[in-house]
C-alpha cells in the first residue's frame, strides 16, 4: 500500500476569502444560501481554491449525482467501493449516509468493504470498480454481466461514476481534505 499523507496540503478556502469568483463558480449549481464554507463542507471549500476548475468538476459530478441514468442504489454501491479501495475516508463517510438513503443496508455496506455481494449485479459493480481501479478497463466477463442488467447509457454513467469518484478520492487523499464534523 502506498504512503498516504495525513497532513492538510490544500486547506479549505477561509470564509473571508469567498469572493465573487467563488460565488460565480457555484451559481447555478447550488442555491445562494448553500454557497458558503459551512454549508458546502471541507471538500467544496478546498476546491474553491481553484474556482474555475471547481465549477467544471462540480458540474460533471452533479450530473453523476442528480442526472445520471444509473439507479441511486447502484451509484452509491460503486462510490462506496471506490472510497474503500482508495482508502478515502472523506468519500466513505459522506457516501455511507447517501447509500443508506438509496437503500443499501448495513450488511450490504459491510459486504462492499469485503468485496462481497448478495447478487450478480452488485458483484459485477464491485468487480467493475476493482478492475477499473487496477487495470483502467472492465473485463469482458464483468461487462457481459453488467450488460445483462444495464442499458448502454447506464453502463456509460457507471464507468464515469467510478472514474469521477476515483479521481475525486485521489484529490481528497492528496490534498488532505479532512472529513466534515458531524452536525
Amino acid at each position: 500500500m502506498s504512503e498516504r499523507s495525513a497532513a492538510v496540503r490544500v486547506a479549505p478556502l477561509p470564509a473571508d476569502q469567498w469572493d465573487d469568483s467563488v460565488d460565480q463558480a457555484l451559481s447555478g449549481l447550488m442555491p445562494a444560501e448553500r454557497r458558503n464554507p459551512e454549508a458546502t463542507g471541507n471538500l467544496v471549500a478546498t476546491l474553491m481554491r481553484h474556482p474555475k476548475l471547481a465549477r467544471g468538476f462540480l458540474r460533471f459530478n452533479f450530473h453523476l449525482l442528480y442526472g445520471s441514468t444509473l439507479p441511486e442504489r447502484l451509484r452509491e454501491l460503486a462510490v462506496l467501493r471506490v472510497a474503500h479501495v482508495t482508502n478515502c475516508e472523506y468519500e466513505w463517510r459522506h457516501h455511507v449516509g447517501m447509500g443508506r438513503e438509496a437503500g443499501l443496508s448495513d450488511d450490504v455496506i459491510a459486504g462492499i468493504e469485503r468485496g462481497e455481494a448478495a447478487d450478480e449485479l452488485d458483484a459485477a459493480i464491485i468487480a467493475a470498480v476493482d478492475e477499473l481501479q487496477r487495470d483502467a478497463n472492465v473485463s469482458d466477463t464483468t461487462w457481459t454481466t453488467l450488460s445483462a442488467h444495464l442499458d448502454e447509457r447506464q453502463l456509460m454513467d457507471l464507468v464515469f461514476t467510478i472514474g469521477c469518484y476515483g479521481s475525486l478520492a485521489m484529490a481528497i487523499n492528496t490534498f488532505g481534505v479532512e472529513p466534515d464534523q458531524e452536525r
